[in-house]
């Protein structure tokens, strides 16, 4: 799993999230905002919120390879605060998704997506010098 700390706010890690699951062609599923699902009941939580993203020929893709394999699409980014107060972001690599499933037909799919996803993530990772202690 890859989990770093981000220098942004968490509406701004969601914002540049976005735009860059929309540069890299992908499809945003579906947003889960935890803290706003608890303030729909009167509770305040700490930042958790998921991005699941993927594209139906990825899907089509998954399936023809191991179809058992589709439980595990789409694939999530999880935006969260640690009890620190620092904004997380944590990707499980779809090679790792998809290890269990033994099908080597996955490989080429599970490479490619954590491509994807490597280039959507950076959109938010620290660079060089930068800090994240705020």
């Amino acid at each position: 799993m890859i989990t770093f700390q981000s220098s942004l706010a968490v509406d701004d890690v969601i914002i540049r999230l976005k735009e860059a699951i929309e540069a890299e062609n992908m499809r945003l599923v579906t947003h889960i905002n935890g803290q706003a699902n608890a303030a729909k009941i009167g509770k305040t939580v700490p930042a958790d919120q998921i991005l699941e993203v993927f594209r139906p020929d990825f899907a089509l893709r998954v399936w023809d390879a191991c179809k058992a394999a589709g439980m595990d699409i789409p694939l999530r980014i999880h935006i969260y605060e640690d009890s620190d107060g620092h904004v997380m972001v944590s990707y499980r690599e779809a090679r790792e998704i998809f290890m269990p499933y033994q099908t080597e037909a996955l490989q080429p799919i599970a490479e490619e997506l954590d491509s994807i996803f490597g280039s959507i993530l950076n959109a938010v990772k620290p660079q060089p010098g930068e800090t994240t202690d705020g």
